[in-house]
């Protein structure tokens, strides 16, 4: 589930687009600018304002982008697995997907409170993303309460990672993370 490096390199607006997901998953919506936006791309703040009509407009893309590689990372373990998707998704949720940098980090916990804060226009295209994603998540489970363990499932994985990235204590973190990672595969 790791973004490919060639993304990175290819044309402007999909490196605008990524080091939107880093800028904005690192500092916030409100703690990086277009500047650094575009900085991080190596491009100039004229070349963001050629692809994108403002920094809300780039966030909501982000948004979207980084809601839609995590439904990626599910199907890619739903096709991979089968019926037993989940159990080896949470262990990778909770392990390996943990120990990467914030900028790299889920999109779910990481964007979550600034959408909350951002205008309609984001909050209705994180609301669709969330639905395709829970469409994607509820497959796996198929049966009669397929959404609402869809529902539990992702409300576990991102809450937990929200909380165990934002502690200092190692044990407490550890401690966050086995007692969700039990939850999420009693769902």
């Amino acid at each position: 589930m790791a973004r490919s490096k060639k993304s990175e390199s290819g044309d402007a607006r999909e490196r605008l687009l990524q080091a939107a997901g880093r800028g904005f998953r690192t500092g916030g919506f409100g703690g990086i600018g277009v500047d650094g936006l575009a900085r991080e791309a190596g491009l100039t703040s004229g070349a963001f304002y050629a692809h994108f009509g403002s920094k809300a407009d780039a966030f909501r893309l982000a948004v979207v982008d980084g809601i839609k590689f995590l439904r990626g990372g599910v199907a890619a373990f739903r096709e991979s697995h089968g019926r037993g998707w989940r159990d080896p998704f949470v262990d990778y949720y909770f392990g390996e997907r943990m120990l990467v940098s914030l900028a790299e980090a889920c999109a779910l916990p990481s964007f979550t409170p600034d959408v909350a804060r951002a205008d309609d226009a984001t909050r209705v295209a994180y609301q669709d993303e969330l639905r395709l994603l829970l469409d994607e998540v509820a497959g796996g489970f198929g049966g009669s309460r397929a959404s609402e363990r869809a529902w539990a499932l992702l409300s576990i994985l991102s809450g937990a990672a929200g909380m165990a990235r934002a502690v200092k204590d190692e044990k407490t973190r550890r401690d966050i993370l086995a007692s969700a990672r039990a939850a999420a595969k009693a769902v």
